[in-house]
């Protein structure tokens, strides 16, 4: 439920957006807590940035330091609890797909701070030492009046065999992607006009500590109204949460991720993003790492779908646990 101090910052966003005043969002998944804060502002707060080259830091270091990362998932058991909640509700039809999500706490010899710089990604952001994002995927961008976005479903090893043939040609994986696109159509639908998929499942590659991995995006656009700045906050609430780390219909499949997950997500899964006065970029808040006391969790998931197999999706959320480098 949308708290009265998020309608608040949504408001905020809109007078900004009519006011061309350049701004930083960062917003929760459970849309309770979202931070907007203007540019000109930043330097009072403990946060950094990089969104597709747009950052609030000069160049760190040049130094590496080894990554030496140890994961301690939950039981097999402790989520194929949650998977068969997410599985009965597929069963009697009240989603289609479902994004099930959950900790795997870590061992790591690095910083946040440390890894922030060390890492590569699209989508970067530290925020007050609490967590660190290096996300792939975008959200929504906006160019000169145009909307796009690009939702991501579907990961492989790169070295596996014939690995871009085997993600593209899985059942299951069309399956879920092609719900995804249809979400976001109809999500961008609400706010645009000549709602388009411009590329279908194109792949991306990232490098990681760990291994390379392939993932499978779609591009989908549409026109915005003249006046769209002065409404970005309207926007953002009429999208989110987003579509590919919740799942469809996103209403009723909201209530299941809560059933399965038994916590909020808080800040993990939502979005964070970089309004300039007229355009915006933004990315998805997924790989994601959060220090609680002294101990580091890395939160992963994936989307559940009929055809989901609950030892595959397992071992998908732990192989997501990994830092994206160059």
């Amino acid at each position: 439920m949308v708290s009265d101090e998020s309608i608040r910052q949504f408001t905020k966003m809109n007078e900004m957006g009519r006011e061309q005043v350049p701004f930083l969002f960062i917003i929760d998944f459970e849309l309770r807590n979202p931070v907007v804060v203007p540019i000109a502002d930043l330097a009072e707060f403990q946060i950094l940035f990089d969104i597709n080259g747009y950052r609030n830091f000069s160049h760190h270091s040049d130094t590496f330091h080894p990554i030496k990362m140890s994961k301690k998932p939950v039981t097999y058991k402790k989520y194929k609890k949650s998977y068969d909640i997410v599985a009965k509700n597929l069963k009697y039809g009240n989603s289609f797909l479902v994004n099930l999500t959950h900790k795997t706490e870590i061992d790591i010899n690095l910083s946040l701070s440390t890894l922030f710089f060390q890492s590569a990604a699209k989508y970067k952001l530290l925020y007050n030492n609490q967590f660190l994002v290096f996300s792939p995927e975008t959200f929504i961008k906006i160019n000169d009046g145009m909307i796009s976005s690009f939702p991501m479903k579907g990961t492989i090893e790169k070295d596996r065999p014939n690995a871009e043939e085997i993600i593209l040609s899985d059942p299951k994986e069309l399956a879920e992607h092609v719900t995804i696109v249809d979400l976001i159509r109809n999500d961008l639908s609400k706010i645009a006009s000549d709602v388009k998929t411009l590329r279908f499942r194109f792949i991306d590659e990232i490098k990681t500590s760990q291994k390379d991995l392939l993932q499978v995006s779609s591009e989908i656009t549409g026109r915005l109204p003249e006046n769209y700045t002065s409404k970005i906050g309207d926007m953002l609430l009429a999208l989110l949460p987003a579509g590919s780390v919740s799942g469809a219909p996103k209403v009723k499949t909201m209530d299941i991720i809560k059933q399965s997950e038994q916590a909020d997500r808080g800040f993990f899964t939502g979005v964070f993003g970089y309004f300039n006065g007229r355009d915006l970029d933004s990315g998805v808040m997924i790989r994601f790492m959060e220090k609680v006391g002294e101990t580091y969790y890395f939160r992963s998931g994936g989307g559940i779908t009929v055809n989901s197999n609950p030892q595959s999706e397992y071992q998908e959320m732990i192989d997501k646990v990994y830092v994206p480098f160059a």
